[in-house]
């Protein structure tokens, strides 16, 4: 018996007319909350980065450009290349959907890099503040990644595989077709448990005292997590299973994700 649910209006409210989707609201949260806690982790005596307010104010801006560019380039690149080829302006109409988390993470490391090396800090090493700001980062994170995935299932979007289980999920007016809920599983445990477990490994172990060791925690729990949430989600109707053993493009980039995270970890640990 699955679950029947009455689908919830993507659009949140209007002003003066234009709609403001709960998708937008989704990405407005995340980086409102994530700029006050940031501010309080970096603030703090035994913070390894220190940042002024003016700072955190151009990083949250270089934060911003990272995520939008980087994730609708990421899509672009990851998912559908040749559509955006072939419709070149569409690439830009952000309102008709399309973000990849894969890119909007390389978007944001990009940002960082460029936000030291347009700052001046005590430790005058780019790579080093860079990953202790992306250490700090990486805990927050997850709170983001849970409020898009809510915001992708208001949107009926990115929903999981066909299954006759009972936690199946039909959405009234929709396709009679039970799904797997895969954003509500994704919010679980890229949004929920993976903060936690960043959050206890910050403040529970010595890990934040090596550059970039939490960076490649984050990177291969994500990986992790992601790979099995694949295993209930869909893959895109345009790019479908790459291997006739079920590889996602999602488990590809995830892979390749978990790999670096690998390497970022072991060079940071070997690091005095």
């Amino acid at each position: 018996m699955a679950i029947i649910i009455n689908p919830i209006n993507p659009v949140a409210f209007s002003v003066f007319g234009l709609p403001v989707r709960w998708y937008a609201l989704a990405y407005i949260a995340a980086f409102v909350i994530g700029y006050y806690i940031m501010k309080y982790m970096t603030n703090k005596k035994d913070s390894e980065i220190c940042l002024s307010k003016k700072q955190m104010d151009d990083l949250l801006t270089y934060f911003v450009l990272g995520v939008i560019l980087g994730g609708r380039l990421g899509y672009v690149l990851f998912y559908n290349l040749g559509y955006f080829i072939a419709n070149p302006l569409e690439i830009f109409a952000l309102w008709h959907g399309g973000m990849s988390f894969h890119g909007g993470l390389l978007g944001v490391i990009a940002a960082t890099f460029l936000f030291v090396k347009n700052n001046s800090f005590p430790d005058k090493s780019v790579i080093r503040n860079s990953f202790r700001i992306l250490d700090v980062l990486a805990v927050l994170v997850p709170l983001g990644l849970g409020l898009g995935r809510i915001a992708n299932f208001i949107n009926m979007e990115i929903m999981g595989r066909v299954t006759d289980s009972p936690l199946g999920v039909i959405f009234v007016g929709g396709p009679q077709v039970p799904r797997h809920a895969s954003p509500l599983y994704e919010f679980a445990l890229e949004g929920v448990v993976l903060f936690i477990i960043m959050l206890l490994l910050y403040y529970k172990t010595n890990l934040r005292r090596y550059s970039g060791a939490l960076s490649g925690m984050f990177c291969i729990l994500y990986a992790c997590f992601r790979i099995f949430c694949e295993q209930f989600r869909a893959p895109d109707a345009h790019i479908g299973f790459l291997t006739s053993w079920g590889l996602t493009q999602g488990m590809l980039l995830s892979g390749i994700m978990m790999i670096v995270g690998i390497t970022v970890l072991i060079c940071a640990l070997r690091k005095k």
